[in-house]
């Protein structure tokens, strides 16, 4: 979001999907060039700090100690807050960890982010931040995670579940690539929606988050997605309902990791 020529839709948008209890909000310091964080700042200018929970993040090459608070300073000002909720590493590059994880641990203790976490991290990257950090836990790991891509689910949830950290699932549609209505996953993603009355991106979005630490962050950019979104708040999927998916869309290792 924040593209040229798109504020007043996309700033509608984010305001239908508030008003509908989509209130995690999503974005970085990459996004835009910082144009994301100015637009996400006019949309939510009426609405009170407190009904929100906004997220953004560092880039790599920005995150050495000093590089991050200041980062973070920038987004705040675009942003036009005085704290998130979260902070993340965007991705891993060449400054060291550590390093980045003492500034996010700084801007907790002065109360600029309320927790720190990081993204496009696997399981080893996890277990090292852990042992770096000194006072504060990482809060979530934002990951891809769609239903033709849940490599996760064989060893990063289930690490994750067990060292309290949340697991943030972005592009749950699949980057332009959500099941055909011909293909067998689009066939039973049509019945378990039929059952429920739902879209069956409304049941996907359902199952990326059916139990903790998973969340999912769809991104809508108009209003008509938004509320599409916003109806799977309430949609919860059986027994049967969860079978049916997970054999239509088996776990595949040995994925990679793509960045956004």
């Amino acid at each position: 979001m924040g593209e040229a020529g798109r504020a007043e839709t996309e700033i509608a948008a984010l305001r239908a999907g508030i008003a509908r209890g989509l209130t995690h909000i999503d974005t970085a310091e990459m996004y835009g060039s910082g144009s994301a964080e100015e637009l996400i700042a006019e949309a939510i200018r009426d609405i009170p700090r407190r009904d929100l929970f906004i997220v953004s993040k560092v880039l790599p090459q920005h995150a050495s100690h000093a590089g991050t608070l200041r980062a973070c300073e920038q987004s705040l000002r675009r942003l036009r807050t005085d704290h998130l909720d979260v902070y993340l590493l965007h991705w891993r590059g060449s400054v060291p960890l550590a390093d980045t994880l003492g500034a996010l641990e700084e801007l907790v203790d002065q109360g600029k982010i309320r927790a720190l976490g990081v993204s496009n991290f696997d399981v080893p990257d996890l277990e090292e931040a852990r042992r770096l950090l000194r006072r504060h836990p990482i809060a979530c790991n934002q990951v891809l995670y769609h239903l033709g891509e849940r490599h996760i689910d064989a060893d990063l949830v289930p690490y994750c579940a067990q060292h309290d950290i949340a697991v943030v699932g972005y592009s749950p549609f699949g980057h332009g690539r959500f099941p055909s209505e011909r293909s067998a996953g689009g066939r039973a993603l049509a019945v378990v929606a039929a059952r429920h009355g739902a879209t069956p991106r409304q049941v996907a979005l359902a199952f990326l988050s059916r139990e903790p630490p998973l969340f999912t962050i769809p991104k809508a950019s108009t209003v008509a997605h938004a509320e599409e979104n916003a109806g799977a708040l309430g949609l919860v999927l059986d027994a049967r309902d969860l079978a049916e998916l997970d054999a239509a869309f088996p776990v595949r290792a040995g994925s990679e990791l793509p960045v956004i």
